[in-house]
């Protein structure tokens, strides 16, 4: 057992195959660091390409020989089993989180945990009731043959979902509720920075479920080509990705070798609009929010765009903001932002805030390692004001604690600087008039946005993103037919 300031638990260290909880054929094992500390929390298994190949032929029979993708009533209990089980160790969950994760405590009582907790499971299983499985056409008359013509959905077959570290239950689970509800089989991958979370997972599939033995499999590694398996493999018909565009890009390229269908979630560069009418001290404070769990969040709204004719009141007012964002140690239930999740990625934060800084734009605030913490990957909050939309911090995803303010003449300027990027995922629109706001939501090419600080997020809400930031969605009715196909048939007659 592992005893935290967030609470205690005990990690899984094994990999699930085919039913059993099972170590690596090699019996290499990888550390499991926390980012708040740089201590080594534990081991966890190391899988190679002989497990993921095990964990493929297994998730292929269990769709190919068993019940599983025809048999809606095991699927609906076996769902609500998995969500009694979770709910059971969700205080082990939420310590397991912040220690692995680095994410404030404060963010598993919201999008890190219980958000998804509540419906990720929820929502799937009772839309197994709901769903239209089949619909029927009008009788059709060709070649001289009448036929009835039918609708058929059936599940796509073998899925292997791949998992980022930033939000990694959540992702899970939102993977997870959906394809196993439309009777797929599913290899999970996670993070090598986060994989206690799915292994978790893993253990109560095996052990409190009747789902049956390779339908779910959970295979942690510490070389992404062992996950690279998946996009490769033809007997996985699905990739359900959620992490950077340029690992997007990568997974279509190597899966067209096969014509792999994919889910893509990826990365976004989002722009909150304050309107010239909206009341700054009580809107300004939002974009604070960029800072939690230290801005390693696709969906967070990083640029900032205030009215010229405002420009100089709402830096002032962001400068305070920023300079009062509590950060520092997740155990603490007062912290927003915690540590980048490696080394690796504080660095590459860190170059973006140089790359700000060589290219003109105005360090206000932060923009450097924090001197009080000797141990620990952590950047302190950052502001630039004076951006150009054109600078590299304004048009790259950093996934860091650091925003970008820009400067825009009218509305429909506003509109283009925020259209003005590869990515296309989220935003937020602030104003005083409900009817101005909304006019400029739509106009902005993104797959969710925020209109006065309106919240989109939920099971049932189809969730991804336009351009470069992903085909597909995840969650709602959308995100159900992502793992579905369609079968046309006729019958004589």
């Amino acid at each position: 057992m592992i005893e935290t300031k967030a609470g205690s638990f005990t990690p899984e260290p094994r990999l699930l195959i085919n039913g059993e909880l099972v170590d690596a054929v090699s019996g290499r094992q990888f550390d499991n660091i926390n980012p708040a500390t740089e201590e080594v929390l534990g081991q966890v298994a190391d899988a190679g390409h002989e497990d993921m190949a095990r964990a493929i032929a297994a998730a292929r029979r269990a769709f190919d020989e068993t019940e599983w993708s025809t048999n809606h009533v095991l699927r609906q209990r076996c769902l609500e089993q998995l969500q009694e089980a979770i709910e059971a160790e969700r205080e082990d969950m939420r310590a397991e989180l912040v220690a692995e994760a680095g994410t404030p405590i404060m963010v598993t009582y919201s999008a890190q945990l219980d958000s998804p907790m509540e419906d990720a499971f929820r929502w799937p299983a009772k839309n197994i009731d709901q769903f239209p499985w089949e619909r029927q056409l009008p009788d059709g008359e060709a070649f001289g043959i009448h036929s009835r013509r039918l609708v058929v959905k059936e599940p796509q077959g073998v899925v292997g979902a791949i998992i980022p570290w930033n939000f990694p239950f959540e992702v899970t689970a939102n993977k997870l509720g959906p394809i196993l509800a439309t009777g797929n089989t599913v290899i999970v991958k996670p993070a090598p920075d986060t994989p206690w979370n799915a292994t978790r997972l893993g253990r109560l599939v095996a052990e409190r479920t009747d789902i049956p033995a390779g339908v779910v499999n959970v295979v942690s590694s510490s070389d992404h080509l062992v996950g690279e398996d998946l996009t490769l493999d033809p007997r996985v018909d699905l990739i359900s990705f959620t992490g950077s565009t340029v690992t997007g890009k990568r997974i279509m390229e190597k899966g067209a070798a096969t014509l792999k269908r994919v889910f893509l979630e990826l990365g976004g560069k989002s722009a909150m609009i304050v309107c010239d009418d909206a009341d700054f001290a009580a809107v300004l404070p939002a974009a604070g929010a960029a800072c939690m769990h230290a801005g390693q969040g696709c969906a967070l709204q990083t640029r900032i765009l205030l009215p010229r004719s405002r420009y100089a009141e709402g830096a002032e007012t962001l400068q305070a903001i920023m300079e009062n964002i509590p950060y520092g140690d997740p155990t603490d239930p007062g912290i927003v932002q915690g540590p980048q999740v490696s080394a690796k990625q504080r660095d590459r934060v860190m170059s973006y805030i140089q790359k700000g800084i060589a290219e003109g734009a105005n360090l206000l605030v932060g923009g450097r390692r924090p001197a009080q913490f000797d141990k620990g990957f952590f950047v302190e909050p950052t502001l630039f004001t004076d951006v150009d939309n054109s600078m590299t911090i304004a048009q790259e995803e950093i996934f860091g604690p650091v925003l970008a303010v820009i400067a825009y003449d009218d509305d429909d300027d506003a509109i283009r600087i925020a259209n003005d990027s590869s990515y296309g995922l989220s935003g937020g629109v602030f104003s005083a008039s409900g009817d101005r706001a909304m006019a400029i939501a739509r106009r902005i090419r993104t797959g969710s946005i925020s209109v006065n600080g309106g919240i989109w997020y939920g099971a049932d809400g189809p969730y991804g993103g336009y351009k470069t930031s992903g085909i597909g969605r995840q969650n709602g009715t959308e995100g159900f037919e992502t793992y579905l196909e369609t079968k046309l048939v006729g019958l004589a007659g």
